[in-house]
């Protein structure tokens, strides 16, 4: 078990049985370090023999059904589970509580209910939820097959401890309007530059006159995270390793 400083990502402001939610989203939850936690699973009718799963991480003050809402035409279309699961916090994501090991645990659970192929699981995340999608790329980039986010960076400091930490060059891909409000282009292309800078294949799309908001252009931005993340498999069986987080 290697140790890793605590990560702590302060979101942006926003604005037991499965339950059923809206067009066949259920709601359902897991026990983790003895608390329940609670998702949004969609699964296709169009699944295949073994589909492809995307873990889903919302931005602030939302939970996993809006990312599962967003993403749920295209899934239905391409035959992909998707799972949107809320952070402990709907303040934050941070390390340890809402991963790596949250996040493992929750998509073994799916793997032992649902034909899911296990080395096309792949990350999305927005705004904060994006910024902890990169963090958990680099410190399980032999678990994930490959993350795409939307708004999101990561400082120069926790990059290169981070960076460190990946065993594998995870294809990355972000998405980020010129005129976000809180995600600057000159954040986002340093956090590109840093990760080319150590052989990573990372894709930046700067969207014209597009701020932060993400719902309105969702299936733009969902449909060219998608055409990215399906070229992606992992060559081998996943592998994954457990970290100690301390201050």
């Amino acid at each position: 078990m290697s140790s890793v400083t605590t990560l702590v990502l302060l979101l942006l402001p926003f604005a037991g049985p499965a339950e059923a939610t809206s067009e066949n989203i259920l709601k359902d939850s897991i026990t983790f370090n003895g608390a329940r936690r609670n998702y949004y699973l969609f699964v296709p009718q169009k699944a295949g023999v073994t589909a492809p799963l995307i873990v889903l991480l919302h931005g602030s003050g939302r939970n996993g059904l809006s990312l599962v809402e967003k993403w749920k035409d295209i899934a239905s279309q391409e035959g992909i589970v998707l799972v949107g699961p809320d952070s402990a916090d709907s303040a934050q994501w941070a390390s340890p509580v809402d991963g790596p090991d949250f996040l493992h645990e929750l998509v073994e659970a799916l793997k032992s209910k649902y034909s899911i192929n296990a080395r096309r699981v792949y990350l999305f995340g927005h705004s904060a939820g994006a910024s902890f999608a990169l963090q958990m790329s680099l410190l399980e980039s032999e678990y994930f097959a490959a993350t795409a986010v939307h708004a999101g960076a990561l400082t120069p400091e926790v990059t290169s401890v981070l960076i460190q930490r990946a065993k594998r060059k995870i294809p990355i891909a972000i998405q980020v309007g010129t005129d976000d409000q809180f995600f600057p282009l000159k954040a986002v292309r340093d956090t590109r530059d840093e990760l080319a800078k150590q052989g990573f294949s990372v894709e930046l799309t700067e969207i014209p006159r597009h701020d932060h908001w993400y719902y309105d252009l969702a299936p733009k931005i969902n449909r060219s995270a998608w055409e990215f993340l399906k070229k992606s498999e992992l060559a081998g069986d996943p592998r994954y390793e457990q970290y100690r987080f301390g201050k």
